[in-house]
């Protein structure tokens, strides 16, 4: 009878004793597995179901990196030098003493790139670190050394797609030079950030954990660390208990844990929205065993876009029950900087950002607002985003919802703000009255009142309105 040699250990979490798994080596093949009955290209994917569940294990340290300025600029036109110390000034304050906002990547490229580092480098903040993304080559870790970073990106495929098709490659081909390439980057004394490509696409037990117990020997063997992005490249993740991997994100992040013995503080998720899942997904890997948690400013990367940064500010407070001392306003800040500065169009409806996030225009609901705005409003948008709740106006808005609008639209308070009683009011509601009687059956636009507050204000010889 064949012996089990695997060792039994107390695990120190749980306090159970736990039997080693298994060691997983490559699974090298002659074709590609693309998973095709989850993935039927002429069809929609399929998301199904194992039912084996694997436990929660939010590491006692989370996190968020920023890929504003190199997935960012991947999809959109390149920001400039200046843009891009603005805006890593802005996540500094953001992300609080603590650091919350940990990293930020940048390509280095360009001279416009590696200036944007250099003079966001003379900042000397600890946090976001500055780290890099670049080529699989011995050329670019030397630049990554000579500028004086400590970690760099690197880009290593891991699905039979990328692996077969773009590579031209069999697994035991791709991860010979992937290996060779991290050895060529830890030589130089640079921690590498393994960007693994399709992750959710990709064989889990018979690739992807057998390179990572490669990587974490390459770990151990330099004694510098080796980080795992695990990238959803196509948003095919789902957080759903009990679905089958690859598309699986607690079944990813509880292999590479479990199994590739990857710990929580090198283990990072990017995600990707293809699906309406990128935040979901990364709220997910947190709460399975993952520290960081990758994200761009307003969602804007590849197609439809990476996980929004701001979004993961509200979803680490909601599950630590505080924010640390993220400065949430700065949020607010970016939004306008990017309208007013960089010419970036923000939907009107995106959560915190979008001018129109937290107006109220159903009628029944704005009755409730001006009541007790607690009624309609997500939190108290103005302390937290120096955003006051607005409430549109429309033909059941009366004199106290139009004054509503206009103490809210134009700060007005104390002394400066207006009341029902107000000739300006007065002026607005006669316009307002006009509209509807004469058909109109949908709610004013915030220019339309300004133009009509504008002439108002002429008309009335006031000039309440900065």
């Amino acid at each position: 009878m064949e012996m089990d040699n695997r060792s039994v250990r107390l695990n120190k979490k749980s306090n159970l004793l736990k039997l080693d798994e298994y060691m997983y080596p490559l699974v090298d093949t002659d074709k590609p597995n693309v998973f095709r009955n989850l993935f039927p290209y002429e069809e929609v994917p399929k998301i199904a179901f194992n039912d084996r569940i694997v436990p929660h294990e939010m590491p006692e340290d989370i996190w968020i990196t920023d890929t504003t300025f190199r997935d960012g600029q991947q999809s959109r036109t390149p920001y400039s030098t200046d843009q891009i110390v603005h805006i890593y000034d802005a996540f500094h304050r953001l992300g609080g003493p603590k650091g919350i906002i940990r990293q930020c990547e940048f390509f280095l490229y360009s001279k416009k790139d590696r200036d944007a580092v250099y003079k966001c480098m003379e900042k000397g903040y600890k946090f976001p670190e500055i780290t890099s993304w670049i080529r699989a080559s011995k050329k670019d870790f030397e630049l990554v050394k000579e500028i004086g970073l400590k970690e760099t990106g690197i880009l290593v495929s891991c699905s039979d797609y990328h692996i077969f098709y773009k590579m031209k490659m069999t697994r035991k081909q791709a991860m010979e030079h992937y290996l060779g390439v991290v050895r060529e980057c830890l030589e130089t004394g640079i921690s590498p950030r393994c960007h693994l490509e399709d992750i959710t696409r990709s064989d889990i037990y018979g690739f992807v954990i057998p390179f990572c117990l490669e990587l974490m020997k390459l770990k151990d063997e330099y004694g510098i660390p080796v980080k795992i992005r695990a990238c959803d490249t196509m948003g095919y993740g789902v957080n759903f208990p009990g679905a089958v991997i690859p598309r699986s994100v607690p079944g990813i992040i509880y292999g590479l844990k479990e199994h590739a013995g990857v710990p929580s503080e090198l283990l990072e998720w990017h995600g990707h929205n293809d699906f309406y899942k990128a935040v979901n997904n990364s709220t997910t890997a947190w709460l399975y065993g993952a520290s960081a948690v990758n994200s761009a400013l307003f969602g804007i990367g590849e197609r439809t876009g990476n996980t929004p940064l701001e979004a993961m500010v509200f979803e680490y407070a909601q599950l630590r029950g505080t924010l640390d001392g993220m400065d949430t306003t700065v949020i607010t800040e970016l939004a306008e900087y990017y309208e007013k500065e960089i010419g970036y169009h923000i939907p009107e409806r995106t959560p915190f950002v979008g001018k129109n996030f937290n107006v109220t225009r159903a009628g029944i609901h704005a009755d409730g607002l001006l009541k007790n705005e607690e009624i309609y409003n997500i939190f108290d948008t103005d302390k937290l985003l120096n955003r006051p709740v607005l409430v549109a106006v429309s033909n059941t808005s009366g004199l106290a919802g139009i004054a509503h609008w206009i103490n809210t639209y134009y700060r007005l308070k104390g002394d400066k703000a207006v009341d029902k009683k107000s000739p300006l009011v007065a002026e607005v509601k006669k316009w307002v009255d006009q509209e509807y009687e004469t058909g109109r059956v949908t709610a004013i636009t915030d220019g339309e009142l300004e133009k009509v507050i504008k002439e108002s204000s002429k008309k009335l010889n006031v000039n309440l309105i900065p």
